[in-house]
């Protein structure tokens, strides 16, 4: 059985091609969210909280998820909402690090 996004770890991905749209679609089905498609190059998503704290408390949390995946998203902050946008600079476009990590942000939610 193959291992649920979550339970992968981001690797270097410096050689390898960017996602085209059929393996894009097949990585997105498996987040719970909906996830934006941005020209095939990024995914985004906009978490939403009660507070203001709420919402710096879960970028805390999704910076150490971050630093130990060492695959780092933009983050933007409009007060309870934060939008998270991944791509991997290295191909220049998505990668399977990009969905790794979206579904353990799912999980921190």
């Amino acid at each position: 059985m193959a291992k649920k996004l979550f339970d992968k770890k981001c690797v270097e991905r410096i050689g390898v091609k960017s996602m085209v749209k059929e393996d894009i679609d097949k990585y997105l089905s498996q987040l719970k969210n909906q996830w934006e498609v941005i020209e095939e190059k990024k995914i985004n998503y906009t978490f939403k909280f009660k507070t203001f704290k709420e919402a710096i408390s879960f970028i805390n949390k999704v910076a150490d998820l971050a630093e130990s995946e060492n695959h780092h998203p933009n983050i933007h902050i409009l007060y309870n909402k934060i939008k998270i946008v991944l791509s991997t600079h290295s191909v220049g476009g998505l990668s399977e690090n990009d969905f790794i990590l979206a579904a353990k942000i799912e999980k921190i939610v």
